[in-house]
């Protein structure tokens, strides 16, 4: 007789009943909480900035309270692109030439800064070779280059576009150098692997794996130069918003000078936004890339 062993069958437990899934805000809604909850901190933060200068006007007679200072920026917003001679221009006037003199030199700064640096990033001997350079003169006042640059241009406002240029070329040619070090070793193996020349590896490697770190340093340079362009305007004089708070420190109207220093911080957080703006829609191309 064969003998019939039984087994024991064991029940698999039930399978657990899914939790109905709770629904999250829509993205639109999300969005305002977000917005609403950004600018009830920013009004909250410069609200008490506000009444920080209110108390510390009372303590000074020389300085202007907000009251005024805000007056006097709304007379210098009403009409600011008249001319009526060399030390009676509007205020647009003063900061569009500013913004030309930032510009030409941020530009020129970026068409240097980005080759330099990619080529520090993707070469080592090209490291060892810029980098002590790049230190050394990194750290000099950008107020130290301007006598130099007047003494070889023997012409102010070209001397101020290229102080603009030399400090906006180091956080450039850093930034993009980081970038360039920082290709990840499977881009450059799938490029040996493809046998991509040089142009081709600048091309589809190197320029899209450090273009992150190009607009970080495009941002930083931007600010700088945005700073810088004050206090060299100071000493070269002529036209510019640097010269229009000189000229009214000179004139003992500290309130057009506060006024003056609000529309330079507006422009530098709109020029701000827009970098931070590049930024992310670079990070987000190169997430789905």
């Amino acid at each position: 007789m064969t003998d019939i062993k039984t087994h024991e069958l064991i029940e698999s437990p039930p399978a657990p009943v899914p939790k109905p899934e709770v629904a999250g805000p829509p993205a639109a809604t999300g969005w305002l909480q977000r917005a609403a909850s950004t600018t009830t901190m920013a009004v909250l933060g410069l609200t008490t900035f506000t009444l920080l200068w209110a108390w510390g006007s009372t303590y000074s007679r020389e300085l202007p309270s907000p009251a005024t200072a805000f007056g006097t920026l709304r007379d210098l917003l009403a009409s600011p692109f008249y001319d009526h001679g060399p030390n009676d221009k509007g205020i647009a006037v003063y900061l569009i030439a500013s913004l030309g003199r930032v510009f030409k030199g941020f530009v020129a700064a970026a068409a240097v800064g980005i080759p330099v640096g990619l080529l520090m990033g993707a070469n080592r001997w090209a490291w060892k070779a810029a980098n002590p350079l790049v230190q050394l003169l990194r750290p000099v006042s950008p107020l130290a280059w301007f006598p130099i640059w007047l003494v070889i241009l023997k012409d102010a406002p070209q001397a101020a576009v290229w102080v603009i240029f030399i400090t906006a070329l180091w956080p450039i040619v850093l930034n993009t150098a980081a970038g360039a070090a920082a290709v990840p070793k499977d881009h450059r193996n799938v490029a040996r692997v493809f046998r991509f020349g040089r142009v081709a590896y600048v091309r589809h490697v190197l320029l899209p794996d450090s273009l992150p770190a190009i607009v970080t340093g495009l941002r930083q340079s931007m600010g700088v130069a945005w700073m810088v362009i004050v206090a060299v305007e100071m000493l070269s004089g002529g036209t510019g918003i640097g010269f229009f708070i000189w000229d009214s420190y000179n004139a003992l109207n500290l309130s057009k000078v506060i006024s003056a220093l609000l529309v330079i911080g507006a422009v530098g957080l709109v020029l701000d936004l827009l970098f931070l703006r590049l930024g992310r829609a670079v990070a987000v191309e190169g997430a789905h890339a």
